[in-house]
């Protein structure tokens, strides 16, 4: 997906790209979810999100959330399981 081809580097592209965030943490956690449903033996289907940035201003928790799963759409198409997201404005981060 990504020039690496990690979906991890996809990911971080992808929301650099689309949303310009101050921070970005992507965390693969999918060996914690080994066994439960979506996992993959390969991994890359469960990743936790840190993200920080101005395009979250005026936005519900819910609409930020969404505003992440439609930028990531393409991975849930091609895998990607579950996203635990923290979404915050660079205010919110203080």
């Amino acid at each position: 997906m990504s020039e690496t081809g990690t979906l991890k580097a996809w990911i971080a592209e992808t929301l650099q790209a689309e949303l310009a965030p101050q921070v970005l943490e992507v965390i693969d956690e999918s060996h914690l979810h080994a066994g439960h449903s979506g996992a993959r033996p390969e991994g890359e289907t469960h990743f936790r999100l840190n993200v920080v940035a101005a395009a979250f201003e005026g936005k519900s928790r819910v609409e930020r959330h969404r505003l992440v799963n439609a930028v990531l759409d393409p991975a849930f198409k091609r895998g990607l399981h579950a996203l635990a997201l923290r979404v915050r404005t660079p205010a919110e981060a203080i």
